[in-house]
């Protein structure tokens, strides 16, 4: 048994024909306007988004400020995982600082990961937060970067979607109601095709 093939004809709802219904202009306007908007609103989104990515990162770099420490002492056995024997790259430290962020020089003790190597009195980098206390290590342009256009890209998604999504909903809507229609003038044409049959 042969297969019927249906053509796809592109923007036929756009062209004038006799089986054309007005419904489906306004599905065919409802699909450009929702493409349109969720596209504007997607790049706009995405801009601001970005945007702000990149301010929360330069916030959050510019609150870490370095230090030269020195190394007291390693926390023992913290180099390899005692269940698994993974040996890791960094181990745990306790160093010594002087803080001056109260305008005053303090010395300040804390821990922070270091290389396996590093020897007991050797001086390492820290960061602080600018009240004493040690923070990880800013994070470098190439991941600045790639956070700040995944959030770019996340909220342009997300904003384009949400707008696709609306378009849809208003989209079978309309549609329901035309077939609601539809049903309704077969009920009545019908009932005369019925009187003239047998």
């Amino acid at each position: 048994m042969r297969k019927a093939r249906h053509a796809k004809v592109l923007g036929w709802r756009w062209r004038s024909n006799p089986l054309r219904r007005h419904s489906d202009v306004v599905e065919a306007w409802i699909v450009l306007l929702a493409w349109t908007a969720a596209t504007v609103l997607a790049v706009l989104a995405g801009v601001v988004g970005a945007q702000g990515a990149q301010r929360a990162v330069e916030h959050d770099r510019a609150g870490r400020l370095p230090v030269s420490a020195v190394l007291v002492k390693t926390v023992p056995g913290s180099g390899r995982d005692v269940v698994t024997g993974i040996r890791y790259d960094r181990v745990l430290a306790t160093v010594r600082w002087t803080d001056r962020s109260d305008g005053k020089a303090t010395v300040r003790t804390g821990t922070i990961d270091v290389k396996p190597t590093a020897k007991p009195g050797s001086t390492v980098p820290a960061w602080t937060d600018g009240h004493g206390r040690l923070v990880s290590a800013p994070v470098g342009r190439a991941e600045a970067m790639t956070r700040v256009v995944l959030a770019g890209t996340g909220v342009a998604l997300v904003a384009g979607m949400t707008v696709l999504g609306v378009g849809q909903m208003v989209r079978l809507r309309v549609q329901r109601r035309a077939t609601e229609r539809w049903g309704a003038e077969w009920e009545r044409v019908g009932r005369r095709w019925g009187h003239t049959t047998g």
